[in-house]
């Protein structure tokens, strides 16, 4: 028979050594817990620092007068709001907008139909692929002066009419008010044909095969397989290119920067808002168009969401 000291032994306390691990369980939960923050905690303060903070200052800037060199803002409300609102010169070159929203239609077309037809078996199709992407790979500066030299007098576009026998059709490209803007928007449709048509070849080739297969043996033709497969499949990076092409539409600035400086009736908002800010030593009156821009692009991102709202696609 066991004696009571060895009954202790067997059936008392539990040893000391699994006391911490109530609290070692504890802490790996924690950790568990906190470690999707830690590494969230970088990217959301480059955000704070870098997007955030800029916004109000700009916020704060539109609401001064300040020449950009004065430790001094005077404050002065809503007076450069006004200012935007009873000078319309300032904002009629949204006008020249409209060209670009133009080209952004005809390059998304472009892109979804070579994307339609490279996503099928076509000889050299990777060929393809890399010509139509690479524009987009070259710095905007430097196609910004390709272009220069393809629209000045006896450059390459009147070399190329004029070996066609039209020399007619010759003009000052950019020195003409009539076609500087077509001209300017030419050169983005150029540049940003590529970003769209990878967009669409991507989201072409998510489609799960066997639809196309499906659709062979129904009867289905190519145009019916667009219509009723592809269309509907890539449906939400449509919408994402459109609102992309809109805000890009308004913020354009590198282009006419570079190639015309604003002359000749070719100056959009931003390119406006940057002579105001370093040409004119406004910077109150420039951060306020760089408000009324941000809302701009922020309305008409919403109001594509509302016409146009995201639906769940599923092919599989």
């Amino acid at each position: 028979m066991a004696s009571p000291p060895e009954i202790r032994d067997r059936v008392g306390t539990p040893p000391a050594s699994t006391s911490p691990v109530r609290p070692a369980v504890r802490r790996r939960t924690i950790a568990r817990t906190l470690t999707p923050y830690l590494f969230l905690l970088v990217p959301l303060a480059f955000l704070v620092v870098f997007t955030y903070v800029p916004v109000v200052n700009i916020a704060w800037y539109s609401l001064t007068s300040w020449d950009g060199l004065s430790p001094e803002k005077s404050f002065i409300g809503p007076d450069n709001y006004v200012e935007l609102g009873t000078r319309p010169e300032l904002l009629l070159v949204f006008r020249n907008s409209l060209y670009y929203v133009g080209a952004s239609i005809i390059q998304i077309a472009i892109a979804l139909y070579f994307a339609v037809i490279l996503s099928f078996n076509v000889r050299f199709r990777n060929l393809f692929k890399g010509i139509l992407f690479f524009p987009y790979l070259i710095n905007g500066v430097a196609i910004a002066m390709i272009f220069l030299y393809f629209f000045q007098p006896g450059g390459t576009l009147d070399a190329t009419l004029s070996a066609l026998g039209l020399e007619s059709l010759s003009r000052q490209w950019l020195g003409d008010a009539g076609t500087v803007n077509y001209s300017l928007a030419g050169t983005s449709i150029w540049r940003y044909a590529g970003l769209n048509f990878v967009l669409f070849l991507g989201a072409i080739q998510s489609i799960p095969g066997q639809l196309y297969e499906a659709a062979e043996l129904d009867g289905a033709n190519r145009w019916h397989q667009f219509r009723y497969l592809i269309l509907p499949g890539i449906k939400p990076v449509v919408g994402l290119s459109v609102i992309l092409a809109i805000s890009g539409s308004l913020s354009v600035f590198e282009i006419p920067w570079i190639m015309t400086g604003g002359a000749n009736d070719s100056a959009t908002f931003v390119t406006q808002t940057v002579d105001f800010a370093f040409k004119f030593r406004k910077y109150g009156l420039a951060s306020a168009m760089a408000v009324v821009l941000l809302v701009l692009v922020v309305l008409v991102t919403w109001i594509q969401r509302r016409i146009a709202p995201d639906e769940r696609v599923d092919l599989s």
